[in-house]
């Protein structure tokens, strides 16, 4: 099992009589994690993967994922406040992603926040896991601009029109498959290891990706679907023989990224913006990334993405939303419930 990781440890960050700390814990699905943010400036960010716990199943298991949430979560917290040099009773609101995500992963996090804001008296906020991807390329700058962002994560595909935070209207989104479940749905198929989106652009590297005319699907809707790609290379694999892997994954990963790409900028077209943000775990994707930037250049876009560190699920993200609505004076009641289908928007 891998090691919890420091990825973003800023702990010197500057510190005033006035500021505000925040502690935040994200546990929505197979990644436990906390973080502690001052005045929006990071002061730590603590990972634990359970990539490796999960791999031998091909996806995630939700009893295997809680477990290891209650065996991680203490561990990260102690650690956390350690790095940041504070001590817990110096924290001024506790947060923690309250869905979408798996409910027995998502109680945790929830759990454990709520019970530190009822001991401190303290507030707390309950964070849309979503918001937090959504939210994560503005990273320590609290101008929100008005933009179309693509949040494209393992389970979740879609284009949003954000026009300030906690304004949001969704424009297009997956009607199967998300992107990332259809790379890991492909990557099974291709004798490949979970999470099958880095697996499949290690090998595509090396391919051909006009080899193999996969579909892309539903050009003329803003919304997405990857559902037939996965069952065009079901299908295409019997026939193969010989060295085809690298020019399937290539082609498999060009069908995804020209979707992604097109209807975001088609997204951005239609809702007259200037700016297309860019985020969530599939995000890390190179290619995606080259992609967006080159296209974006074409049509006058400014592109923002998150960090690399932010895209995967992370802590750092939802202290930053909840940082944004606290700034605000938006707080949530301990008594509001997990949501394992919370909406981001209608």
């Amino acid at each position: 099992m891998a090691k919890p990781s420091q990825g973003l440890n800023n702990a010197s960050a500057a510190r005033t009589s006035m500021s505000k700390l925040l502690l935040a814990l994200e546990t929505s699905c197979d990644e436990t994690a906390v973080a502690v943010l001052r005045d929006g400036k990071l002061l730590t960010s603590e990972v634990a993967s359970q990539v490796a716990a999960h791999e031998k199943f091909g996806g995630v298991v939700p009893e295997v994922a809680s477990r290891n949430h209650l065996v991680h979560a203490p561990r990260l917290l102690e650690r956390a406040l350690r790095d940041a040099k504070i001590d817990i009773s110096q924290i001024d609101a506790f947060a923690a992603t309250s869905g979408p995500g798996l409910a027995s992963s998502l109680m945790i996090g929830a759990s454990i926040a709520k019970g530190l804001a009822v001991g401190f008296g303290k507030p707390y906020l309950a964070i849309n896991h979503l918001e937090g991807h959504l939210l994560s390329p503005f990273f320590g700058d609290s101008d929100i601009r008005r933009n179309v962002s693509l949040v494209v994560s393992g389970g979740h595909t879609m284009t949003v029109l954000v026009r300030g935070v906690g304004d949001y209207q969704i424009i297009g989104r997956t009607v199967d498959d998300a992107a990332g479940e259809a790379f890991d749905k492909i990557a099974k198929l291709l004798g490949l290891g979970y999470p099958g989106g880095p697996e499949i652009e290690k090998r595509a590297v090396n391919g051909d990706p006009n080899r193999f005319d996969f579909p892309r699907s539903m050009p003329d809707s803003e919304n997405f679907s990857f559902s037939g790609l996965k069952t065009a290379v079901r299908y295409l694999l019997p026939k193969l023989k010989g060295d085809y892997l690298a020019d399937v994954c290539a082609s498999a990963q060009a069908a995804i990224v020209d979707v992604l790409v097109s209807k975001t900028i088609d997204a951005a077209k239609q809702h007259d913006v200037d700016l297309v943000t860019v985020s969530g775990g599939v995000s890390c994707n190179k290619q995606l990334r080259k992609q967006m930037t080159d296209v974006c250049k074409r049509y006058g876009f400014e592109l923002k993405t998150a960090e690399p560190q932010l895209c995967t699920d992370n802590a750092a993200m939802i202290a930053f939303a909840a940082t944004l609505k606290l700034e605000t004076g938006i707080s949530s009641q301990i008594s509001e419930e997990i949501d394992p289908n919370l909406a981001l928007a209608l």
